[in-house]
């Protein structure tokens, strides 16, 4: 498919396999979410729960100027299959490796499924859909990986909760492996494919970044810092609330920002890109603040419907954006970058807040706070770029 033709349907049967794929894929991993920290505490690795999200991050981020690579070379459906097929195969290892070095030794395993998945994704739909129409595709498929957000952590809680840690482990094995199954029957998009050799996994400094990028990237990364510290810190925080589910939460931001990706791809490529993402990160600030400031379960969960507004906004028109810098022939390496950066963001959040909190909970709104601060920065950095290169947004 080809820039040229505008009229060309995006909801056909490619399209809808990749959602859906997409959306058992991120089922998978984020319903074990709300129960891994204190399923870490039981094991005796309290103080470790900054990791749980961090070391998933650092395999995702150092996995990633392979998975771009290898999606604009071996092709995009093999590199998709990867990241399911680690999710498949985690879920069956956690109720083996049951020491607290067992357990952070997958989680650093685990995270090279979002570090391979979501980047040749992103490269399918630009590849199926026309360039007008980048941001739209990109909300509806964002739309359908957040809805595996949202059924994900609620998911989780009432199985381990009905039945035991372990069968959520096994279950999210199974969601993995639907996405497998749906994958197998999907078509190449990749033209000049290559077969897979071993050179290919010479990464050279070349194939790490995207430059043209950055700009996306850095937006990206300190916008992210924020969900790393709410993936740490929330479980606690709601139990602190009196929230007997945890993944409540993730449902309910993940709810409201599905509603509002249904019309944000289409105004970013109404009105331009940085112009949404401006809006997105301004809500973004004040939902950080919302839920650091939230003293009951009526203002954590308002908080938490901002927050899902903010990504939802944010969210497809940083990916579109990234696709607009991209050189076609990289699209994979550009996709890439911009997850490094997400995942760096994530990580330095996820650590953070670890490092702060300690197990006391009074200190759980200076930290998000703290991240709230941090988003208003990529705000200053986004207005500064705008201004400086007008002739840029589209």
């Amino acid at each position: 498919m080809t820039d040229s033709a505008p009229k060309d349907p995006i909801f056909n049967l490619p399209f809808a396999l990749l959602c859906l794929s997409s959306l058992l894929f991120s089922a998978s991993f984020n319903m074990l979410i709300p129960d891994l920290p204190a399923y870490l505490s039981r094991l005796g690795g309290a103080e470790y729960k900054g990791l749980i999200i961090a070391l998933f991050t650092l395999t995702a981020g150092i996995s990633r100027p392979f998975s771009g690579k290898l999606t604009d070379t071996v092709g995009r459906v093999p590199i998709m299959a990867i990241g399911s097929i680690v999710c498949f195969v985690c879920g069956f290892l956690y109720p083996i490796l049951t020491s607290v070095s067992g357990f952070l030794f997958l989680r650093l395993i685990h995270g090279f499924s979002t570090g391979f998945k979501p980047t040749a994704t992103s490269a399918y739909v630009a590849d199926i859909v026309p360039r007008e129409r980048w941001g739209e595709a990109l909300g509806i498929h964002g739309l359908c990986f957040s809805t595996g957000m949202a059924i994900g952590p609620a998911i989780g809680s009432y199985i381990s909760g009905l039945y035991s840690i372990n069968v959520l482990f096994y279950c999210s094995s199974a969601f993995a492996l639907m996405s497998i199954i749906i994958l197998m029957n999907m078509k190449e998009t990749l033209k000049n494919k290559q077969s897979f050799t071993f050179s290919a996994l010479k990464i050279y400094k070349t194939d790490i970044i995207a430059v043209r990028v950055l700009p996306a990237a850095i937006v990206t990364l300190l916008s992210y810092v924020g969900y790393g510290a709410i993936l740490t810190l929330i479980p606690d925080w709601g139990d602190h609330l009196g929230i007997s589910n945890k993944g409540i939460f993730f449902m309910i931001f993940t709810v409201a920002s599905l509603l509002i990706r249904f019309v944000a791809g289409k105004i970013s490529d109404k009105h331009g890109r940085l112009n949404v993402a401006i809006a997105g990160l301004i809500i973004l600030c004040i939902a950080l603040i919302m839920i650091g400031s939230s003293y009951n379960q009526f203002g954590l969960f308002s908080g938490a419907i901002v927050y899902g507004i903010a990504t939802g906004i944010l969210s497809p028109a940083l990916n579109a954006w990234t696709i607009d810098l991209s050189d076609p022939e990289h699209r994979g390496k550009a996709v890439a970058t911009m997850y490094i950066a997400l995942e760096v963001g994530i990580g330095m959040g996820a650590l953070f807040a670890g490092w702060a909190y300690q197990d006391v909970v009074t200190m759980i709104p200076s930290i998000l706070y703290g991240t709230g601060a941090v988003a208003f920065s990529a705000l200053i950095y986004l207005i500064y770029w705008k201004n400086k290169n007008l002739k840029q947004i589209s």
